[in-house]
C-alpha cells in the first residue's frame, strides 16, 4: 500500500516533467521532399541515439496467395546490401539471376499439374539447389549485423506484427551516421540475399510456433473463425502453403509497393543534435525517390449475426479462448476498452483473477487482451482462460460470463478506476522514460494517427473516462452476439461431444 501511495504521489511530477509544452521543445519533426518523415527527440543525458523505422504495413497487407511475404522483411532485414555482406557483388548478383531462371522453369514445369513431367522436375530441383550453393558462396555471412555490433550497437531486432513492421536498434552517438549510411542502404539497394534460405527458416518458425505448439494452433483456428473476410484471420507468419511458394519477385513487388517514402517513419531519440540528424537525412535518405502511397484495403468484416464456436483436438492442457468484435483504435471508445481490460485483467487486481484463479481456484491464468490482433481495423477484445487440473473449459467458461455479467450490471467503483487509470499512466510513463521505447511509441503514434502528440493527448482522454463510460460500452461490447469461442480440448472429449 505504501508503494503504491508513492507511485500516486509522484506521477503528478513525472507527468508534470513530461507535460506536451515541455516535451515539444525537445522535438524536431521534419519531412523530406520524397515523404520520408522523422522525428528527432534530444536526450543528453548519455552518448547513446535510439533509432526506429515503422514501415506501415504488416501482414493484413499480404497479398492473396502470398500470405507471409510481410514477415518475410523481417526476416531479411538485416541481411545487408549491395555494398555490404557479399564478397563479389556482381557475381554474386548473377548467381542470384541464375537461381531465378532454373526457378522459373521449375514452377513452369510444376504449373502443368498433372501433366507435368517429374523427372524433369526432380532434375531442376537439383539444378536449383546447386544454383543456391553458387549463390551463397558470395555471402559474408551476417556482416550487416556485425558492424553495428562492432561499433556499440545494442538491442538489434525487428518485429512484423498485422498492422506493421518495425526495425530498431541504438547506437553510440559518435556513431550516429552509420545508422544513416546503413539503414538508407537497406531501402535503396536491397538485395534479398538468401531469400530461399530465410524462407526455410519461417516455415520451420511456422512449425514451431503453430504446427507443434497447441496455443498456436487454437489461436489459428480462433482467428480464422471470427473473422470471415479480413485479413485479420490469418496469422502473421501466414499459411505455410503460401510461404513455401513465395519468391523473391515477391518481395520485389511488395517492397515497391508498401516500403516507399511516404509509408515509413523513423523516430530518433538521444544524445542528438537535430540540425545535423537533418544533414545526414538528406545526405542519405534523400535520394530515395518518392513513390505513391499503397492503396488502402478494402476488404470489410461482414457483421457478425451470431455467436461463433471451434474445437482443437488436442492431449495437453485444456484451454479456452473467447474473443468479441469491438471497434479499431480511432474509435472514442478505445481508451475506455484500455480501462476495461486493466479492471479485468491486471496481474493479481484484477476481477477475473480474483475470481477465478484465487477464489473458485478453477483456473491457472485467466488474462485479457483488449486488442486482437491488430488495433487498425475493427478488432477483437480476447480472453485467454487455462483451467485448473481437475476443472473443465466448461465450468471456466461459466464462470467467466458469470463474472462478466456481475461487472456489466454494476458500475465500477471510483477507488478501482482511479487505480487502473494510474496503472495505465504509469506504464506509458515507464516507456517514455526510454530511449527505444520512447521512439518507438513516437513512430508508431505519427504513423496510426498522423501525430506524436496523440501520445500524450491520449492522457487527457484516459482521466475522462468514467465508471458509466465504462459500463455503457461493456454492456455494448460483451453480448452473445458478437462473440467467438475456440476451445482446446482432449481427443476423448471430442469423440463424447466436445466441451460443452
Amino acid at each position: 500500500m505504501r508503494a503504491h501511495r508513492f507511485v500516486v504521489l509522484l506521477l503528478p511530477l513525472l507527468l508534470a516533467a513530461q507535460s506536451l509544452q515541455e516535451f515539444e521543445k525537445k522535438v524536431t519533426e521534419f519531412t523530406l521532399a520524397n515523404g520520408l518523415h522523422f522525428i528527432v527527440v534530444e536526450r543528453h543525458e548519455a552518448p547513446v541515439v535510439s533509432f526506429h523505422t515503422y514501415v506501415n504495413a504488416g501482414s493484413v497487407d499480404d497479398p492473396s496467395g502470398a500470405t507471409g511475404i510481410a514477415h518475410m522483411f523481417e526476416h531479411m532485414a538485416f541481411k545487408g546490401t549491395e555494398s555490404i555482406g557479399s564478397e563479389n557483388w556482381p557475381e554474386e548478383k548473377k548467381a542470384i539471376d541464375q537461381v531465378e531462371g532454373v526457378y522459373d522453369r521449375l514452377d513452369a514445369e510444376r504449373n502443368k499439374g498433372v501433366k507435368a513431367d517429374l523427372q524433369n522436375a526432380a532434375a531442376l530441383e537439383a539444378e536449383l539447389k546447386a544454383a543456391e550453393r553458387k549463390a551463397d558462396s558470395f555471402v559474408e555471412p551476417n556482416l550487416y549485423p556485425r558492424i553495428i555490433e562492432q561499433n556499440g550497437g545494442e538491442g538489434m531486432n525487428a518485429q512484423t506484427s498485422w498492422d506493421s513492421t518495425e526495425y530498431y536498434y541504438s547506437l553510440p552517438s559518435n556513431r550516429m551516421e552509420l545508422w544513416f549510411l546503413l539503414e538508407s542502404q537497406r531501402f535503396i539497394q536491397p538485395v534479398f540475399r538468401e531469400f530461399y534460405k530465410e524462407r526455410d527458416v519461417v516455415m520451420e518458425e511456422y512449425r514451431m510456433r503453430v504446427e507443434s505448439e497447441p496455443q498456436g494452433k487454437l489461436l489459428q483456428t480462433f482467428l480464422a473463425t471470427a473473422f470471415s473476410a479480413f485479413p485479420y484471420r490469418i496469422m502473421g507468419t501466414g499459411w505455410p502453403s503460401d510461404v513455401g511458394h513465395l519468391r523473391r519477385a515477391d518481395a520485389w513487388r511488395f517492397f515497391h509497393e508498401y516500403y516507399v517514402p511516404g509509408n515509413i517513419t523513423l523516430g530518433i531519440v538521444g544524445d542528438v543534435n537535430p540540425g545535423e540528424a537533418r544533414r545526414l537525412a538528406e545526405k542519405y535518405f534523400g535520394p530515395m525517390q518518392a513513390r505513391p502511397l499503397p492503396p488502402l484495403l478494402h476488404t470489410l468484416e461482414p457483421p457478425q449475426e451470431g455467436p461463433k464456436q471451434a474445437e482443437v483436438e488436442s492431449p495437453s492442457q485444456p484451454l479456452l479462448v473467447v474473443g468479441y468484435k469491438r471497434p479499431d483504435q480511432y474509435s472514442k471508445e478505445d481508451p475506455v476498452f484500455d480501462v476495461i481490460s486493466g479492471i479485468l485483467s491486471s496481474g493479481r487486481t484484477g476481477l477475473l483473477y480474483k475470481e477465478l484463479v484465487r477464489d473458485k481456484q478453477i483456473a491457472l491464468e485467466a488474462e485479457a487482451d483488449d486488442t486482437f490482433p491488430g488495433g487498425k481495423y475493427p478488432n477483437l477484445f480476447m480472453f485467454f482462460l487455462a483451467p485448473a487440473a481437475g476443472h473443465t473449459t466448461a465450468e471456466n467458461e461459466k464462470a467467466f460470463y458469470e463474472v462478466l455479467e456481475k461487472f456489466k450490471s454494476q458500475r465500477v467503483d471510483d477507488v478501482t478506476l482511479a487505480r487502473v487509470k494510474t496503472k495505465t499512466r504509469a506504464s506509458l510513463i515507464r516507456r517514455l522514460d526510454s530511449n527505444p521505447g520512447l521512439a518507438g511509441l513516437l513512430t508508431n503514434y505519427h504513423a496510426i494517427y498522423g501525430d506524436w502528440r496523440k501520445l500524450f493527448t491520449s492522457l487527457d482522454e484516459l482521466d475522462r473516462i468514467t465508471s458509466g463510460d465504462v459500463q455503457r460500452v461493456a454492456k455494448e461490447c460483451f453480448v452473445p452476439e458478437k462473440r467467438t469461442v475456440a476451445y482446446l480440448i482432449a481427443p476423448k472429449q471430442a469423440a463424447a461431444g466436445g466441451a460443452q
